[in-house]
């Protein structure tokens, strides 16, 4: 046997992610592909069939094909995904069919050159540290071993293609009136960023007199224009452009694997992940009239915990990552779940991101109120007062990454732009809470970054919050 080599799968927030050619090759994914086999079939064995699915991106397709050969060399039945569909439709997939679980081959917002791979348990959501952990502990022996890993033929009997997208829309038409929103007469522009999401907006809304406008919904696997497919607002100047001519009720994005979802308003702005989060919350607890506990991560909005105590119900905060909102989700039979990167799950439908769904739901409270974003908007700062937002990420050199975590270590501020430091945590990264505010600095898992991330009070901290926290960190613009 060979020596043991180094681990090259690592999960972070949500799933492995790597760069393609680089750490991302067929050897690791099928290394990767045989754990998840072997961990499913230990822990429930190979009776119930396991779904594989992929976006877009590069080779997506031929690194899916290549995990459901896995997968069904491993005793499995495998429904192999015919078409890029968004995350949330495999994870929908699972549920519907009563899967083991599944694996999605999607780097979801990261750059171009990057590729990777989610897991979804049998309920449909990501995987528990536990499960990722127990996957990536296999990895170094299976590289050792290739003999562990036995692929079918292609054209195995053991792998079923199947549809993802028609079964999804129709759950996805049972939680939000679609009826409505076609007949509100909405004019809706839509960018799903080149990726999954693309033309389901429109397949969904067709039949009335709400039209939608989608721009970028060719597959591209360069995502030409943009940094990366994530909506947010340094990577949507071109959908912020059509929207500020005035012609468009409502905008909104989706990124790679459609997951999470970005807001434009009727004027061409765009409104944060927490802003939107706000809105979803008061849309789902106050026109909606339903009822439940709220669960949050520790880098979105605090709005959630005084929207929480307007309404009467219960606000939990969890690290970041759906890893851990959706277990909580279903704990607590929570009503929604949010986290700052725009990724939203909602009872009833999947403990996991969804950012059609997400989407849909800002149209429909639209719809229904007959008020633009804006005046919603406004709506929740009735309630909370105004809240401002706005995260900086820094490219780490190599080595970079001990000295930025060796001054956070150290760091112990007074004060953060003149506003007196009343607590601090390491819930998840670094935690400064101070007067009308927080500042917190998180190491990304899956890219060298640093994340630097503040919500205030009174805008004109926003620049100096950052700064100061750039300072801290000890990194340059």
């Amino acid at each position: 046997m060979s020596p043991m080599p180094d681990n090259p799968v690592r999960f972070g927030t949500d799933g492995w992610r790597a760069i393609i050619a680089d750490t991302f090759t067929f050897e690791n994914v099928r290394a990767c592909a045989r754990a998840v086999a072997e961990h499913f079939a230990e822990h429930g064995g190979t009776s119930r069939p396991l779904v594989v699915g992929f976006d877009t991106r590069f080779l997506s397709d031929h690194f899916a094909r290549e995990v459901a050969r896995v997968l069904a060399g491993a005793g499995f039945t495998v429904q192999l995904a015919d078409r890029p569909a968004p995350t949330p439709a495999i994870s929908y997939r699972i549920i519907e069919i009563g899967a083991a679980g599944g694996v999605v081959v999607t780097s979801s917002h990261n750059p171009f050159n990057w590729n990777g791979i989610k897991v979804k348990p049998h309920y449909g959501g990501s995987a528990s540290p536990e499960i990722v952990a127990d996957i990536e502990r296999r990895v170094p022996e299976i590289l050792a071993d290739p003999a562990r890993i036995r692929l079918a033929p292609p054209a195995s009997d053991a792998i079923t293609p199947f549809d993802p997208v028609p079964g999804y829309l129709a759950a996805l038409g049972r939680q939000v009136s679609l009826q409505r929103i076609r007949a509100a007469g909405l004019t809706v522009a839509v960018d799903p960023m080149y990726g999954a999401g693309a033309g389901l907006f429109g397949e969904l809304l067709s039949g009335g007199s709400t039209t939608v406008r989608e721009i970028h919904s060719e597959r591209n696997p360069l995502f030409p224009g943009i940094r990366a497919p994530e909506p947010i607002e340094s990577n949507l100047s071109e959908f912020l452009f059509l929207m500020s001519t005035g012609r468009y009720a409502i905008g909104i994005a989706n990124d790679g694997d459609a997951d999470r979802v970005g807001l434009v308003d009727e004027r061409g702005r765009y409104v944060d992940q927490l802003r939107t989060f706000a809105l979803l919350i008061d849309y789902l607890l106050g026109e909606r009239g339903l009822r439940g506990p709220i669960v949050r991560s520790i880098t979105t909005t605090r709005m959630a915990n005084l929207l929480a105590a307007h309404y009467g119900v219960e606000c939990f905060e969890t690290p970041v990552g759906f890893k851990f909102i959706g277990p909580l989700m279903m704990e607590k039979d929570a009503l929604i779940g949010g986290e700052e990167s725009g990724g939203y799950g909602f009872r009833g439908h999947l403990p996991e991101r969804d950012g059609i769904l997400a989407g849909l739901f800002l149209l429909d409270y639209v719809a229904a109120t007959g008020k633009p974003p804006s005046e919603l908007l406004e709506k929740v700062f009735a309630i909370t007062g105004p809240h401002f937002y706005a995260r900086d990420d820094y490219e780490l050199e190599p080595g970079q990454r001990e000295s930025v975590r060796a001054a956070l270590d150290a760091a112990a501020p007074a004060e953060i732009a003149g506003r007196r430091v009343t607590g601090s945590d390491r819930t998840d990264g670094w935690r400064f809470l101070f007067d009308g505010g927080w500042l917190l600095f998180r190491l990304s898992g899956t890219e060298p970054l640093l994340r630097i991330y503040t919500e205030v009070t009174d805008e004109a901290l926003v620049r100096p919050v950052l700064d100061a926290g750039r300072a801290i960190a000890g990194v340059h613009a």
